[in-house]
């Protein structure tokens, strides 16, 4: 499964996002759309159903099947609107239902069952709350299509990450480990196929182990993508399950400058040192010794 994630600052490069992934055959069953805008949410809603043959705009609304839009109530947010049956469990309200239906234009399949596997333990919640807090938009693609989620990757990169396709760089991963941490120096990209499937086999290799306190060196990384941005949040959240600790260490400008972008620098542990993040690491797991 891979998974793209776009951060959108303005309405018009998020709405236009919808729009190419649809046009482009990215099934509306793939893609999530959140946003605090009740505007916004009617807007896209209607690109949702125009694209699954509804009518748009009028009294009578979308055809029933449009994944719907939805008034959730997230804890440390407030209102979010949501488009994609999988909205709730991206946001950790699995079980929760879907709150109410967003206007008379916009999809109401509010009563289709939420996904209760895989979504909502993949990724990490306080990623989604930071960005929606902050007034941004979010698109999140989730596919098993290689080729679904090529097409998501460039567009999302384009309009949410406002860049261009990668270096053709190898991706390549030392492992060591240093008194208890274990650190992985990447270098070369983390981006869809080579890069995330990389992080990916890194990440469950090492729990796999029963390594849970993880550093990853991001000094040599010179690119990361949409799918890249998603695989770094799903592994947060799955070191985060096996109640371990995840730090990032010197990331390089570039990366450094995507993180503060997607608001990702507020949610990882970010050292500027491995030293600094082996001394932390250490701390925080002789405090939860003693707790």
């Amino acid at each position: 499964m891979e998974t793209a994630i776009g951060v959108f600052s303005t309405r018009y490069r998020a709405e236009q996002a919808v729009k190419e992934l649809l046009e482009h055959q990215v099934p509306e069953g793939s893609i999530v759309f959140l946003t605090r805008s009740e505007s916004e949410a009617k807007t896209v809603g209607k690109q949702f159903g125009a694209y699954a043959g509804g009518v748009v705009g009028g009294a009578a609304g979308m055809s029933v099947g449009v994944a719907a839009a939805v008034l959730l109530a997230v804890p440390g947010i407030g209102p979010v609107f949501a488009l994609g049956l999988g909205a709730a469990a991206l946001l950790g309200l699995v079980g929760a239902g879907t709150g109410s239906a967003v206007g008379a234009n916009i999809a109401a399949d509010s009563d289709a069952p939420l996904p209760t596997s895989g979504t909502g333990s993949s990724l990490d919640v306080a990623f989604f709350r930071r960005v929606l807090n902050e007034g941004h938009s979010l698109i999140v693609v989730r596919t098993e299509s290689s080729q679904i989620a090529a097409i998501s990757c460039e567009i999302l990169d384009r309009l949410g990450l406002g860049m261009k396709k990668g270096t053709a760089s190898t991706s390549m991963v030392t492992i060591r480990e240093v008194d208890g941490p274990v650190i992985a120096d990447i270098v070369g990209k983390i981006a869809l196929a080579e890069g995330t499937m990389l992080l990916r086999d890194t990440i469950h290799d090492f729990l796999k182990q029963g390594n849970n306190r993880i550093i990853l060196n991001l000094a040599d990384v010179d690119f990361i993508d949409s799918a890249g941005l998603g695989e770094l949040v799903r592994s947060l959240a799955s070191i985060r399950s096996h109640g371990g600790q995840l730090k990032l260490v010197s990331p390089s400008e570039n990366v450094h400058k995507l993180l503060k972008i997607t608001k990702l620098d507020r949610v990882f542990d970010i050292e500027q040192d491995e030293a600094s993040a082996l001394v932390s690491i250490r701390q925080n797991a002789a405090a939860k010794s003693a707790g």
